[in-house]
């Protein structure tokens, strides 16, 4: 078995459905199909049309069209550290590779595309827009974000905006199937979407990876206190004001947003961030707990610890304020 039939193979598994045509194909023009086939259509072309090493995964994926399969991060330096692109040094080849970080905003995706592809910032925005053709599933609501997968994407030159944003829902699709999210979410008594908004709540608010599912946990006593709770968090009014804050002023907790999760209780209307696979793991499978405050401790570090009453949430604001005395 050569390497295309290796991909049309992979490409058909994602899928669920036979397998595709040849990978030189998925770029040409063809008849309209069904509405449903169209969708499924779109996401394999993406998955061809982009290479992506996803975010945690170990696995890549290289468009063909006469390419070899083979790691995207090979085709070129791209720095980690800052996340920008940077243009293959493969001899014929222009590919920029794009790294997206978990819990990036759709808006600064959509930017950082821009900026690598040089197409213009409005097509992004307009392709995202364009949900009909993103393949995105139902419980997205008709909206991108939150659905658009942290990964290392290697785009051709010159990509079309949709294709790469359908292949990062596509990335999507196949972590929300290897996670169990609509299985998962049953079982929490959630609904999908619930589960990517706390997933995305998870991504803002968490100072590491360890920390995740106990944000999580925090955020399920919450949003099940009784008597109910508000959610206090400031990154969802954040991300509704436009700011990068890591605390709301006394002016952004006026905000009628129904984001503004210390004003409305229960959750905001849709996600925040683009979380990646742990935040959205830690939404299912949220640590056991009785937490309802997490605190900062050491803005050096990062550090959190939990609280479960009012008393050892006040013990943990004063260790913060005696770290924060002594770092000065």
């Amino acid at each position: 078995m050569n390497i295309e039939d290796v991909l049309r193979d992979t490409l058909a598994d994602m899928a669920h459905e036979e397998p595709p045509p040849a990978p030189e194909r998925f770029l040409r023009a063809v008849a309209p199909r069904p509405r449903g086939a169209r969708r499924r259509g779109m996401a394999l072309a993406a998955a061809a049309a982009v290479a992506v090493l996803a975010a945690g995964t170990g696995a890549a994926v290289r468009g063909m069209s006469g390419e070899r399969l083979e790691p995207a991060v090979s085709t070129g330096p791209m720095t980690r550290a800052t996340g920008e692109a940077t243009a293959s040094t493969e001899p014929g080849r222009a590919d920029v590779g794009v790294i997206v970080k978990e819990g990036l905003r759709l808006a600064d995706v959509l930017r950082k595309f821009a900026k690598a592809s040089g197409r213009p910032l409005e097509e992004w925005e307009r392709a995202a827009r364009n949900v009909s053709e993103l393949g995105l599933p139902d419980y997205a609501n008709g909206s991108l974000e939150g659905f658009a997968f942290p990964g290392v994407y290697q785009v051709a030159p010159g990509p079309r905006p949709e294709l790469v944003l359908a292949g990062m829902v596509n990335l999507h699709r196949g972590t929300a199937d290897q996670l169990g999210l609509v299985e998962g979410a049953r079982r929490l008594g959630r609904s999908p979407r619930d589960i990517m908004i706390i997933a995305s709540i998870v991504q803002a608010e968490s100072s590491s990876r360890q920390d995740m599912p106990k944000v999580a946990r925090t955020i399920y006593n919450r949003l099940g206190h009784k008597p109910p709770m508000a959610l206090n968090m400031d990154s969802p009014l954040m991300y509704a004001l436009g700011k990068y804050s890591v605390a709301a002023s006394r002016e952004d907790l006026k905000s009628r947003s129904r984001y503004n999760t210390y004003r409305y209780k229960g959750l905001p209307p849709g996600p925040i961030t683009n979380p990646g696979r742990d935040a959205i793991e830690a939404a299912l499978r949220p640590a056991t707990g009785s937490w309802l405050y997490y605190v900062e401790v050491d803005p050096k570090t990062g550090a959190t610890k939990f609280a479960g009453s009012r008393a050892e949430l006040e013990r943990l604001l004063t260790e913060r304020e005696g770290r924060t005395r002594a770092g000065s």
